[in-house]
């Protein structure tokens, strides 16, 4: 029911008169503007007082009782007088309206400018990025919980201090009582705060640090004395905060809900996902390693792997032969007109040896064991390696050794051709 001068982008007002001045959001959503502000600017020479005007100036038509109270400390707080002050509207807020009050006639300036890259609104929404998916290993970390319990002590005192007597309180209703008073009025105090922060750094700044420094240390030294969080619920009670403080800092740190909604969404999703995620991947790599060609090994054969190997492959094309004989389609007349001994060739198909007695007998005493075959080898390669190095006579143990390997190499050479 004002008459309040409406501002817009690049305004630049000069006025004297007590006045007031109102921003009305534009509801056309653009993502570019995701994290731009407004940055509303009053400054004049002489002392002037700034008195914000909510639309619900009524305290009776609150629909929650923190906005009962929001209003009634609004009424009671004293509006803040200075020479300077600014304002950050966010883009896709509320309207904003608020009135200037000079003390003397002195011009003041108003003026509107925006910022398309808010460098708190970034910070807080990075931090809830941060904060959401790191909140599990976090909760698990000492430095971090003493870091939050400074946090929680310096702005929110009254919920540290009830999580600090919780164990005399007998009652756990009467400590949900409680705890909802504390974090209501908590939050509020973190509002004011937002809101009155320069002022209250310019005019109160010693206090501050005051008030800082030593619920600060007192919050460590509570912390410290308790210790960290040792078991499971508790750490999980803890990962469950740390992510609702995630959202909160998403929320906060955009100027379109929906954006924030849609963040949240998407980052819980992410959460439930990594279970499946984790299983299929697991399955493609298992995929992957059964489809991959695998590298060949190549390993050498030892003297019994060879012999057996000889004698196995020997049988088995034996066999081969004489199946490939017996076949139908085999020129039996062409290959018996051939052949010196029919006899034996048949006999062979059949299932005969394919050595006569003899044959085996006369191998035997000419390269088997104990052969003049053998011997001869054996002292002509003796020969040859005194002969090559007559003077290591001091290595007569490595060269014996050396010799006993060659042996076994020729005794294994013939024996495999013996096979053969």
């Amino acid at each position: 029911g004002r008459n309040c001068s409406f501002l817009q982008e690049m305004d630049v007002i000069q006025k004297q008169d007590e006045n007031c001045y109102c921003y009305v959001q534009n509801r056309t959503i653009h993502l570019q503007y995701v994290w731009s502000t407004l940055q509303v600017r009053v400054n004049s020479r002489e002392i002037f007082r700034f008195e914000p005007i909510s639309e619900k100036s009524n305290c009776r038509n609150s629909e929650t009782v923190f906005e009962f109270a929001a209003c009634a400390v609004q009424i009671l707080w004293k509006p803040e007088t200075s020479r300077e002050t600014f304002i950050s509207i966010k883009q896709y807020g509320e309207d904003v309206c608020f009135k200037i009050q000079p003390f003397k006639t002195e011009p003041y300036t108003v003026s509107v400018k925006r910022e398309m890259l808010d460098g708190k609104l970034l910070f807080l929404f990075v931090a809830g990025i941060f904060l959401f998916h790191f909140a599990n290993s976090l909760s698990r970390s000492t430095k971090f919980f003493y870091l939050s319990g400074i946090i929680l002590g310096v702005l929110a005192l009254p919920v540290f201090v009830l999580l600090t007597l919780k164990r005399f309180i007998p009652r756990h209703s009467t400590f949900w009582i409680l705890m909802s008073g504390s974090l209501m009025s908590s939050l509020y105090f973190i509002y004011c705060f937002k809101e009155n922060m320069q002022w209250l750094w310019s005019e109160h700044r010693n206090y501050l640090l005051g008030y800082v420094l030593a619920v600060g240390i007192t919050s460590f030294a509570i912390c410290y004395q308790h210790g960290p969080l040792t078991t499971e619920l508790n750490i999980t009670l803890f990962t469950w905060t740390l992510q609702v403080t995630a959202f909160v800092l998403i929320y906060g740190g955009v100027t379109i809900p929906q954006f924030a909604y849609a963040v949240i969404a998407v980052s819980l999703c992410s959460k439930g996902l990594c279970y499946p995620l984790g299983a299929a991947c697991h399955i493609g790599r298992k995929m992957k390693n059964h489809f991959k060609s695998k590298k060949l090994v190549f390993r050498y054969l030892t003297d019994e792997e060879y012999r057996e190997q000889g004698e196995t492959e020997t049988i088995r094309a034996l066999e081969e032969l004489r199946a490939f004989c017996r076949n139908p389609d085999f020129p039996s007349w062409l290959a018996v007109s051939k052949l010196q001994s029919p006899h034996r060739f048949a006999g062979f198909v059949l299932g005969s040896p394919h050595l006569s007695p003899a044959e085996t007998k006369a191998h035997d005493e000419q390269y088997g064991i104990g052969s003049f075959f053998l011997e001869e080898q054996l002292f002509e390669t003796r020969a040859e390696s005194e002969q090559d190095d007559p003077a290591n006579s001091i290595h007569e143990g490595d060269e014996e050794e050396e010799d006993e390997d060659d042996m076994h190499k020729q005794i294994s050479f013939l024996y495999a051709t013996e096979l053969l």
